[in-house]
Protein backbone atom coordinates (compact mmCIF):
# COMPACT_ATOMS: atom_id res chain seq x y z
CA UNK A 1 0.00 0.00 0.00
CA UNK A 2 1.11 3.29 -0.71
CA UNK A 3 2.04 6.21 1.98
CA UNK A 4 -0.10 9.08 1.90
CA UNK A 5 2.41 11.21 0.41
CA UNK A 6 2.42 8.67 -2.68
CA UNK A 7 -1.13 9.20 -3.01
CA UNK A 8 -0.83 12.57 -3.45
CA UNK A 9 -1.15 14.16 -7.00
CA UNK A 10 1.93 16.45 -7.99
CA UNK A 11 2.59 19.64 -5.45
CA UNK A 12 3.76 21.58 -8.25
CA UNK A 13 2.18 23.08 -11.17
CA UNK A 14 3.96 21.16 -13.58
CA UNK A 15 0.49 19.50 -14.88
CA UNK A 16 -0.47 22.74 -16.10
CA UNK A 17 2.85 23.77 -17.79
CA UNK A 18 2.62 20.26 -19.29
CA UNK A 19 -0.62 20.76 -20.68
CA UNK A 20 -0.01 21.91 -24.51
CA UNK A 21 -3.55 22.19 -25.40
CA UNK A 22 -4.19 24.71 -22.43
CA UNK A 23 -5.20 28.12 -24.60
CA UNK A 24 -6.97 29.59 -21.18
CA UNK A 25 -5.51 29.72 -17.41
CA UNK A 26 -7.78 31.66 -14.71
CA UNK A 27 -5.84 32.55 -11.35
CA UNK A 28 -7.98 33.74 -8.70
CA UNK A 29 -8.86 33.35 -5.26
CA UNK A 30 -9.56 36.00 -2.15
CA UNK A 31 -7.96 39.85 -2.26
CA UNK A 32 -4.45 39.95 -1.03
CA UNK A 33 -3.27 36.50 -1.02
CA UNK A 34 -0.67 36.94 -4.01
CA UNK A 35 -3.02 36.36 -7.16
CA UNK A 36 -1.14 38.73 -9.33
CA UNK A 37 2.45 37.35 -8.27
CA UNK A 38 1.30 34.03 -9.13
CA UNK A 39 0.17 34.73 -12.67
CA UNK A 40 3.15 36.55 -13.30
CA UNK A 41 5.25 33.75 -12.15
CA UNK A 42 3.34 31.48 -14.07
CA UNK A 43 3.22 33.49 -17.33
CA UNK A 44 7.23 33.47 -16.89
CA UNK A 45 7.29 29.70 -16.40
CA UNK A 46 4.83 29.25 -19.62
CA UNK A 47 6.69 31.63 -21.32
CA UNK A 48 9.45 28.96 -21.10
CA UNK A 49 7.24 26.06 -22.77
CA UNK A 50 5.19 27.95 -25.19
CA UNK A 51 5.73 29.96 -28.35
CA UNK A 52 3.66 33.10 -27.00
CA UNK A 53 1.91 33.74 -23.52
CA UNK A 54 -0.58 37.21 -22.71
CA UNK A 55 -1.03 37.79 -19.53
CA UNK A 56 -4.31 40.38 -18.75
CA UNK A 57 -5.09 42.02 -15.21
CA UNK A 58 -8.73 41.90 -15.29
CA UNK A 59 -9.20 43.39 -12.05
CA UNK A 60 -8.93 47.29 -11.29
CA UNK A 61 -6.39 47.75 -8.89
CA UNK A 62 -3.66 46.35 -11.55
CA UNK A 63 -0.92 44.98 -9.76
CA UNK A 64 0.43 43.64 -13.01
CA UNK A 65 2.58 46.24 -13.05
CA UNK A 66 4.44 46.24 -10.06
CA UNK A 67 4.70 42.62 -10.39
CA UNK A 68 6.73 43.23 -13.13
CA UNK A 69 8.00 46.92 -12.70
CA UNK A 70 6.90 48.04 -16.02
CA UNK A 71 4.05 50.31 -17.04
CA UNK A 72 1.16 48.06 -18.83
CA UNK A 73 -1.71 49.46 -20.82
CA UNK A 74 -5.08 47.99 -22.37
CA UNK A 75 -2.85 46.94 -25.22
CA UNK A 76 -0.64 43.94 -25.17
CA UNK A 77 2.70 45.55 -24.75
CA UNK A 78 5.87 42.79 -24.53
CA UNK A 79 7.73 42.30 -21.43
CA UNK A 80 11.13 44.03 -20.22
CA UNK A 81 13.27 40.79 -21.13
CA UNK A 82 11.59 38.51 -22.88
CA UNK A 83 10.75 37.69 -26.53
CA UNK A 84 7.47 35.89 -26.35
CA UNK A 85 5.89 36.79 -22.73
CA UNK A 86 2.92 39.79 -23.66
CA UNK A 87 0.64 41.65 -20.23
CA UNK A 88 -2.05 44.05 -20.66
CA UNK A 89 -4.07 45.46 -18.08
CA UNK A 90 -8.33 46.17 -18.68
CA UNK A 91 -10.62 48.66 -16.72
CA UNK A 92 -14.48 47.73 -17.85
CA UNK A 93 -15.01 51.05 -16.35
CA UNK A 94 -12.52 53.07 -19.02
CA UNK A 95 -13.17 50.78 -21.69
CA UNK A 96 -17.57 52.07 -21.55
CA UNK A 97 -16.68 55.71 -21.14
CA UNK A 98 -13.81 55.29 -24.60
CA UNK A 99 -16.72 53.45 -26.03
CA UNK A 100 -18.87 56.35 -25.60
CA UNK A 101 -19.27 58.29 -28.91
CA UNK A 102 -22.89 60.12 -28.89
CA UNK A 103 -25.10 61.37 -26.14
CA UNK A 104 -27.72 58.97 -27.80
CA UNK A 105 -25.53 56.38 -27.16
CA UNK A 106 -24.82 57.51 -23.72
CA UNK A 107 -28.09 57.52 -22.57
CA UNK A 108 -29.07 54.04 -23.71
CA UNK A 109 -26.02 52.03 -22.86
CA UNK A 110 -26.61 54.02 -19.71
CA UNK A 111 -30.44 52.81 -19.61
CA UNK A 112 -29.35 49.33 -20.38
CA UNK A 113 -26.62 49.33 -17.78
CA UNK A 114 -28.96 49.96 -15.21
CA UNK A 115 -31.87 47.18 -16.13
CA UNK A 116 -29.36 44.68 -16.82
CA UNK A 117 -26.16 44.79 -13.33
CA UNK A 118 -22.76 43.96 -15.29
CA UNK A 119 -23.89 44.26 -18.87
CA UNK A 120 -21.37 47.24 -19.30
CA UNK A 121 -18.56 44.95 -17.96
CA UNK A 122 -19.53 42.04 -20.00
CA UNK A 123 -19.73 44.36 -23.32
CA UNK A 124 -16.00 45.46 -22.50
CA UNK A 125 -15.11 41.95 -21.43
CA UNK A 126 -16.41 40.70 -24.90
CA UNK A 127 -14.54 43.50 -26.79
CA UNK A 128 -11.64 42.58 -25.19
CA UNK A 129 -11.92 38.68 -26.13
CA UNK A 130 -12.21 39.93 -29.78
CA UNK A 131 -9.19 41.75 -29.54
CA UNK A 132 -7.54 38.99 -28.37
CA UNK A 133 -9.23 36.15 -30.33
CA UNK A 134 -7.89 37.95 -34.00
CA UNK A 135 -4.18 37.81 -32.14
CA UNK A 136 -2.11 34.15 -32.37
CA UNK A 137 -0.93 33.91 -28.44
CA UNK A 138 -0.24 30.18 -27.49
CA UNK A 139 -1.87 30.42 -24.12
CA UNK A 140 -3.46 33.43 -22.00
CA UNK A 141 -3.05 33.93 -18.43
CA UNK A 142 -6.19 35.95 -16.61
CA UNK A 143 -4.61 37.32 -13.82
CA UNK A 144 -8.71 37.81 -12.15
CA UNK A 145 -9.93 40.59 -9.66
CA UNK A 146 -11.20 38.97 -5.91
CA UNK A 147 -13.37 35.95 -6.13
CA UNK A 148 -16.82 37.96 -6.34
CA UNK A 149 -15.43 39.84 -9.68
CA UNK A 150 -14.37 36.71 -10.82
CA UNK A 151 -17.41 34.76 -10.27
CA UNK A 152 -19.45 37.86 -12.73
CA UNK A 153 -16.99 37.42 -15.08
CA UNK A 154 -17.77 33.81 -15.52
CA UNK A 155 -21.60 34.87 -15.28
CA UNK A 156 -20.75 37.55 -18.78
CA UNK A 157 -22.63 35.28 -21.04
CA UNK A 158 -26.05 34.91 -19.67
CA UNK A 159 -25.67 38.70 -18.36
CA UNK A 160 -25.16 38.60 -22.54
CA UNK A 161 -28.29 36.67 -22.88
CA UNK A 162 -30.52 38.68 -21.00
CA UNK A 163 -29.30 42.37 -22.42
CA UNK A 164 -30.08 40.67 -25.76
CA UNK A 165 -33.03 39.91 -24.78
CA UNK A 166 -34.11 42.92 -23.17
CA UNK A 167 -33.38 45.03 -26.16
CA UNK A 168 -35.52 42.49 -28.13
CA UNK A 169 -38.20 42.99 -25.46
CA UNK A 170 -37.68 47.14 -25.90
CA UNK A 171 -38.25 46.47 -30.18
CA UNK A 172 -40.98 44.57 -29.63
CA UNK A 173 -42.93 46.23 -27.51
CA UNK A 174 -42.38 49.92 -29.10
CA UNK A 175 -41.56 49.08 -32.28
CA UNK A 176 -40.14 52.23 -34.01
CA UNK A 177 -39.88 54.53 -30.99
CA UNK A 178 -36.34 53.57 -30.41
CA UNK A 179 -35.71 54.87 -33.84
CA UNK A 180 -37.31 58.22 -33.65
CA UNK A 181 -35.68 58.38 -30.12
CA UNK A 182 -32.25 57.92 -31.56
CA UNK A 183 -32.58 60.12 -34.71
CA UNK A 184 -34.65 63.02 -32.18
CA UNK A 185 -30.74 62.26 -29.87
CA UNK A 186 -28.97 63.38 -33.47
CA UNK A 187 -27.52 59.30 -33.42
CA UNK A 188 -27.44 58.13 -37.29
CA UNK A 189 -27.48 55.14 -38.59
CA UNK A 190 -24.42 53.88 -37.49
CA UNK A 191 -25.18 54.12 -33.36
CA UNK A 192 -28.40 53.38 -33.75
CA UNK A 193 -31.00 50.83 -32.80
CA UNK A 194 -30.10 48.56 -35.47
CA UNK A 195 -26.46 48.73 -34.94
CA UNK A 196 -26.51 48.45 -30.62
CA UNK A 197 -28.86 45.23 -32.07
CA UNK A 198 -25.82 44.15 -34.14
CA UNK A 199 -23.16 44.94 -31.76
CA UNK A 200 -24.65 42.84 -29.13
CA UNK A 201 -25.82 39.45 -31.23
CA UNK A 202 -21.86 39.63 -32.63
CA UNK A 203 -20.76 39.87 -29.17
CA UNK A 204 -23.05 37.28 -27.78
CA UNK A 205 -21.76 34.96 -30.75
CA UNK A 206 -17.85 35.49 -29.63
CA UNK A 207 -18.70 34.75 -25.86
CA UNK A 208 -20.75 31.80 -27.01
CA UNK A 209 -17.84 30.76 -28.43
CA UNK A 210 -15.30 31.49 -25.74
CA UNK A 211 -17.88 29.91 -23.08
CA UNK A 212 -17.75 26.72 -24.96
CA UNK A 213 -14.10 26.62 -24.16
CA UNK A 214 -13.93 27.75 -21.02
CA UNK A 215 -15.85 24.52 -20.45
CA UNK A 216 -13.52 22.44 -22.54
CA UNK A 217 -11.21 21.29 -19.84
CA UNK A 218 -8.37 20.67 -22.66
CA UNK A 219 -8.42 24.18 -23.49
CA UNK A 220 -9.14 25.82 -19.68
CA UNK A 221 -8.19 25.76 -16.28
CA UNK A 222 -8.39 27.39 -12.91
CA UNK A 223 -5.70 27.77 -10.55
CA UNK A 224 -6.98 28.81 -6.99
CA UNK A 225 -4.65 30.61 -5.15
CA UNK A 226 -5.23 31.00 -1.05
CA UNK A 227 -3.51 31.70 1.90
CA UNK A 228 -3.11 29.47 5.42
CA UNK A 229 -5.87 31.28 6.89
CA UNK A 230 -9.98 30.53 7.32
CA UNK A 231 -11.71 33.36 5.57
CA UNK A 232 -9.85 31.69 2.37
CA UNK A 233 -10.14 28.31 2.62
CA UNK A 234 -14.11 29.44 2.92
CA UNK A 235 -13.82 31.76 0.05
CA UNK A 236 -11.70 28.60 -1.90
CA UNK A 237 -14.32 26.23 -1.47
CA UNK A 238 -16.59 28.86 -2.43
CA UNK A 239 -14.62 29.47 -5.62
CA UNK A 240 -14.50 25.74 -6.49
CA UNK A 241 -18.17 25.57 -5.47
CA UNK A 242 -19.59 27.77 -8.13
CA UNK A 243 -16.71 26.71 -10.97
CA UNK A 244 -17.93 23.21 -11.24
CA UNK A 245 -21.62 24.99 -11.09
CA UNK A 246 -19.92 26.40 -14.23
CA UNK A 247 -18.34 23.98 -15.50
CA UNK A 248 -14.94 24.97 -15.23
CA UNK A 249 -11.71 22.70 -14.77
CA UNK A 250 -9.88 23.20 -11.72
CA UNK A 251 -7.33 21.19 -10.25
CA UNK A 252 -4.53 22.96 -9.02
CA UNK A 253 -4.15 25.30 -5.40
CA UNK A 254 -1.56 27.44 -4.73
CA UNK A 255 -1.06 27.87 -0.68
CA UNK A 256 0.81 31.42 -0.26
CA UNK A 257 2.61 32.70 2.79
CA UNK A 258 2.84 29.54 4.28
CA UNK A 259 5.32 29.59 7.71
CA UNK A 260 6.75 26.02 7.28
CA UNK A 261 7.04 23.30 10.45
CA UNK A 262 10.73 23.10 9.54
CA UNK A 263 11.65 26.55 8.96
CA UNK A 264 13.53 27.93 12.41
CA UNK A 265 11.40 29.80 13.89
CA UNK A 266 12.24 31.42 17.44
CA UNK A 267 9.07 34.37 17.68
CA UNK A 268 6.36 33.14 19.78
CA UNK A 269 3.80 34.78 17.51
CA UNK A 270 5.14 33.20 14.71
CA UNK A 271 4.82 29.62 16.29
CA UNK A 272 1.02 30.61 17.49
CA UNK A 273 0.60 31.43 13.49
CA UNK A 274 2.20 28.75 12.40
CA UNK A 275 0.44 26.08 14.68
CA UNK A 276 -2.87 28.13 13.14
CA UNK A 277 -1.97 27.66 9.56
CA UNK A 278 -1.31 23.89 10.03
CA UNK A 279 -4.85 23.63 10.92
CA UNK A 280 -6.01 24.71 7.74
CA UNK A 281 -3.33 23.17 5.78
CA UNK A 282 -4.41 19.95 7.13
CA UNK A 283 -8.45 21.20 5.82
CA UNK A 284 -7.08 22.03 2.66
CA UNK A 285 -5.38 18.64 2.19
CA UNK A 286 -8.48 16.64 2.85
CA UNK A 287 -10.81 18.56 1.28
CA UNK A 288 -8.97 19.09 -1.79
CA UNK A 289 -6.89 15.45 -1.79
CA UNK A 290 -7.47 15.15 -5.78
CA UNK A 291 -5.44 18.12 -6.22
CA UNK A 292 -2.17 19.81 -6.87
CA UNK A 293 -1.79 21.86 -4.24
CA UNK A 294 1.96 23.85 -4.73
CA UNK A 295 2.79 25.68 -0.96
CA UNK A 296 4.96 28.47 -0.92
CA UNK A 297 7.11 29.73 2.15
CA UNK A 298 6.26 32.98 3.34
CA UNK A 299 8.97 35.54 2.68
CA UNK A 300 10.11 38.47 4.65
CA UNK A 301 10.70 41.09 1.10
CA UNK A 302 7.84 41.20 -1.87
CA UNK A 303 8.77 39.50 -4.83
CA UNK A 304 8.93 41.85 -7.56
CA UNK A 305 10.98 42.53 -10.91
CA UNK A 306 11.68 40.02 -13.29
CA UNK A 307 14.58 38.77 -11.53
CA UNK A 308 12.83 38.45 -8.32
CA UNK A 309 9.69 36.69 -10.18
CA UNK A 310 12.59 34.03 -11.78
CA UNK A 311 14.17 33.27 -8.70
CA UNK A 312 10.91 32.68 -7.14
CA UNK A 313 9.56 30.53 -9.61
CA UNK A 314 11.50 27.13 -8.82
CA UNK A 315 9.33 27.28 -5.58
CA UNK A 316 6.03 26.31 -8.51
CA UNK A 317 7.87 23.46 -10.02
CA UNK A 318 9.62 22.07 -6.74
CA UNK A 319 8.08 21.29 -3.61
CA UNK A 320 9.98 24.17 -0.81
CA UNK A 321 12.14 23.04 1.53
CA UNK A 322 14.12 25.11 4.51
CA UNK A 323 17.65 25.39 3.73
CA UNK A 324 18.18 25.16 7.72
CA UNK A 325 17.33 21.48 9.88
CA UNK A 326 16.55 22.39 12.92
CA UNK A 327 18.95 20.54 15.35
CA UNK A 328 21.64 20.67 12.52
CA UNK A 329 25.35 21.92 13.36
CA UNK A 330 24.73 24.60 11.27
CA UNK A 331 21.29 25.82 12.64
CA UNK A 332 22.44 25.79 15.95
CA UNK A 333 25.54 27.89 15.05
CA UNK A 334 23.23 30.59 13.17
CA UNK A 335 21.21 30.69 16.12
CA UNK A 336 23.93 31.45 18.34
CA UNK A 337 25.44 34.25 16.19
CA UNK A 338 21.63 35.61 15.99
CA UNK A 339 21.70 35.84 20.10
CA UNK A 340 25.33 37.33 19.87
CA UNK A 341 23.82 40.04 17.48
CA UNK A 342 20.80 40.52 19.92
CA UNK A 343 22.53 40.77 23.14
CA UNK A 344 25.38 43.08 21.65
CA UNK A 345 22.20 45.53 20.45
CA UNK A 346 21.19 45.28 23.77
CA UNK A 347 24.54 46.28 25.51
CA UNK A 348 24.60 49.13 22.85
CA UNK A 349 20.58 50.37 23.93
CA UNK A 350 21.41 50.19 27.69
CA UNK A 351 24.69 51.85 27.26
CA UNK A 352 22.50 55.02 25.71
CA UNK A 353 19.97 54.90 28.23
CA UNK A 354 22.85 55.14 31.16
CA UNK A 355 24.68 58.23 29.88
CA UNK A 356 21.10 60.05 28.49
CA UNK A 357 20.24 59.13 33.00
CA UNK A 358 24.15 60.72 33.43
CA UNK A 359 22.93 64.10 31.41
CA UNK A 360 19.85 64.89 33.68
Amino acid sequence: MASNNEELPEASVQNVLEQDSLKWVFVGGKGGVGKTTCSSILGVLLSQVRSSVLIISTDPAHNLSDAFQQRFTKSPTLVNGFSNLYAMEIDPTVEKEESVTSDGMDDFLSDLSNAIPGIDEAMSFAEMLKLVQTMDYSVIVFDTAPTGHTLRLLQFPSTLEKGLAKVMSLKSRFGGVLSQMTRLFGVDEEFGEAAILGKLEGMKDVIEEVNRQFKDPDLTTFICVCIPEFLSLYETERLVQELAKFEIDTHNIIINQVIFDEEVVESKLLKARMRMQQKYLDQFYMLYDDFNITKLPLLPQEVCGVEALKGFSHHFITPYKPSLARGSVEELENRVAALKEQLKDAEAELEKVKKGKQKI
